[in-house]
């Protein structure tokens, strides 16, 4: 019986000779997954089988780059997978630990019920805790924040933190909650903003998050920036990014010169909206080209020759073009 496919999508990963990160299009099937070059071609560049592998996230080896998972296996080599947000790299983790706990137990691969299930009180799910904690009505509300001439966007600070888990009856003191949002900052759902977070969390100490007004931390897929005191003109350049992140992923897209397809990370933000579009295996500190969709006109169509779904957009005559799915529609 051929292995069935539970999840497939474009990941970056780490080469095993060159140690260099490109995005491959990775398949995840009940015994082993596949990354292939490509999402057209036929043969894939490699295969990892599950069966002995242990998993690690988040993965931690690599200080610039988030969202980061460790397959490691049986012979001792390790893969590095890198998802582009933090969704993303939740579900793949969640679906590559039963594909591997339903080998050890010589079980076939089925998704769990989506009904919640009782669960002991000292127990916490850091996943549950993060999706409360950015519901945007009673959840920690991101704030525009003054620190040492800079502006800090979308942030919150360390005892805001704290101060939510223990109104919400997360914790019962201010202990419990720092002990919470150290959890929260190791696991990757946070992340340090300045000086003083950004100090404690690489200090190494038991509790790397800080109760404090002036220790500024984000969500880590968040519209977060920071801006200086400079020029009007960087001003109106950073007002690109001043909008929350609606959704974000990697899709293929046409060049302009050269009109061949490459994977591009996208992030689509809202007032103002735009759409930036990065290198993948580069990360976010300079998006490759960005697209102000005010007056633009969005199409999807099929285009048949190679089979792809396109979607179209058109922003003061200039096309850009780029392959979409029925989920990335959605």
């Amino acid at each position: 019986m051929e292995p069935s496919t539970i999840r497939e999508g474009y990941l970056v990963k780490k080469g095993t000779v060159l140690n260099s990160w490109k995005a491959v299009w990775v398949v995840l099937a009940d015994d082993g997954i596949e990354f292939y070059k490509k999402k057209t071609d036929s043969s894939p560049k490699g295969m990892i089988p599950l069966k002995g592998a242990t998993l690690t996230s988040p993965c931690q080896d690599f200080n610039k780059r988030m969202f980061v998972f460790k397959l490691s296996m049986t012979k001792k080599q390790d893969h590095f997978f890198q998802a582009t947000h933090l969704e993303e790299r939740e579900l793949w983790v969640k679906d590559i630990k039963r594909a591997i706990t339903c080998l050890q137990g010589g079980k076939r691969f089925a998704r769990k019920s989506t009904r919640k299930s009782i669960r002991l009180p000292e127990t916490v799910n850091l996943s549950e805790l993060y999706t409360l904690m950015k519901d945007q009505d009673s959840g920690v509300k991101e704030m525009k924040l003054e620190k040492d001439k800079k502006l800090f966007n979308h942030c919150f600070t360390g005892s805001t933190v704290v101060d939510w888990l223990v109104s919400q009856g997360k914790v019962r003191n201010r202990a419990e909650g720092l002990m919470l949002a150290t959890g929260l900052l190791n696991e990757g759902f946070l992340q340090p903003a300045g000086d003083v977070s950004k100090e404690a969390a690489e200090s190494g100490a038991e509790s790397v998050a800080l109760d404090q007004p002036d220790a500024l931390y984000y969500f880590a897929d968040s519209g977060f920036f920071c801006e200086g005191y400079s020029s009007d003109e960087d001003v109106i350049v950073k007002e690109e990014f001043r909008g929350a992140i609606v959704k974000q992923g990697c899709l293929l897209k046409q060049g302009h010169r050269r009109k061949n397809w490459k994977v591009r990370k996208f992030i689509l933000r809202d007032d103002p909206a735009y759409i930036h579009y990065y290198d993948p295996a580069k990360g976010e500190d300079d998006p490759l080209g960005s697209i102000h969709l005010r007056g633009s006109v969005v199409t999807a169509v099929d285009y048949v020759p190679d089979g792809k779904r396109l979607l179209i957009v058109v922003v003061n005559q200039r096309l850009f073009i780029t392959t979409i799915s029925i989920n990335d529609m959605m």
